[in-house]
């Protein structure tokens, strides 16, 4: 984007920001990128963006090896300082120790992207409890907290934003992974509903809602087999980052990666659930 254009789009994201003397100050403290389950997938994949565009990124996830190991290999790729936290984003304490960790660091969360998610596929009453819960609160509680917690520290600076990772899925009940595809909606529907609320005031809140990812994660859910991977097209995590980095510096709220998967998004939108429900449905059986 041209530099001009730049600082007039960055005009029109501030149009209704003002200085607060109640802002925090954030006089000599780096400003972080923030990516959870930023060690493997779609979230290495941005982190690699975030850092090949300048920002200081830290990568959340639970493992530490695993962590080590995609902290190297994003530093090799960009050339870029990258720090890491081994965390449960689903701890109770999780949003203090991402503040310990950045006080260590002289830093603040300047964006923080949610990526960190799991799949439960099939039968809905066959899922156990144990996992039912943990989907809800990694999927949805964790994202909403961490949202929840930094955004008035942006709105305050005019600065920074939040990046959700969603699904193409999240735009219409998913039979034989409900709960997933439930939870996907939910944070499409909370990206636009804040996105609304906080326009004009210089943050960017905007939900990335990719198709099939060639990721281990379809396998790790058990629907390696279902017929969605056949007859949707699969992308890479690198294009679908591309995408969901561009989407997010053009301040694009609901971003859908690929000419394929944006029409199947107009479709799952115009059309009545009493159609799509019963494909997409066919189209996730495990087989």
């Amino acid at each position: 984007m041209p530099a001009f254009a730049t600082k007039l789009a960055e005009r029109w994201r501030r149009r209704y920001w003002r200085a607060s003397p109640m802002a925090p100050s954030d006089e000599g403290l780096t400003p972080f990128t923030v990516i959870t389950g930023g060690s493997r997938g779609i979230g290495k994949a941005l982190a690699v963006e975030f850092a090949n565009a300048g920002h200081h990124v830290i990568i959340v996830a639970r493992g530490k090896e695993q962590l080590e190991a995609a902290r190297s290999d994003i530093m090799e790729a960009t050339g870029a300082r990258v720090e890491t936290l081994s965390l449960d984003i689903t701890n109770s304490d999780a949003v203090a120790q991402i503040d310990r960790r950045l006080t260590k660091l002289d830093g603040f969360v300047d964006i923080i992207v949610n990526n960190a998610a799991i799949g439960l596929a099939g039968p809905f009453s066959e899922h156990d409890d144990r996992s039912v819960r943990y989907l809800c609160d990694l999927n949805v509680s964790a994202p909403t907290v961490l949202m929840r917690h930094y955004l008035p520290g942006m709105l305050a600076r005019g600065r920074g934003g939040v990046l959700n990772i969603a699904s193409l899925g999240g735009l219409v009940p998913g039979p034989y992974q409900a709960a997933y595809y439930a939870s996907k909606a939910y944070i499409i529907s909370l990206t636009e509903a804040v996105a609304h609320e906080t326009a004009g005031r210089g943050v960017r809140i905007s939900v990335l809602a990719p198709g099939p990812v060639k990721t281990a994660f379809h396998k790790a859910m058990g629907a390696g087999s279902s017929y969605y991977l056949k007859f949707h097209g699969v992308m890479s995590v690198e294009k679908i980052a591309r995408s969901g980095y561009r989407g997010f510096v053009w301040g694009q709220t609901l971003n859908v990666p690929g000419f394929l998967h944006k029409m199947n998004a107009i479709a799952l939108r115009l059309l009545p659930h009493t159609l799509t429900v019963p494909i997409v449905g066919w189209l996730l059986k495990r087989r």
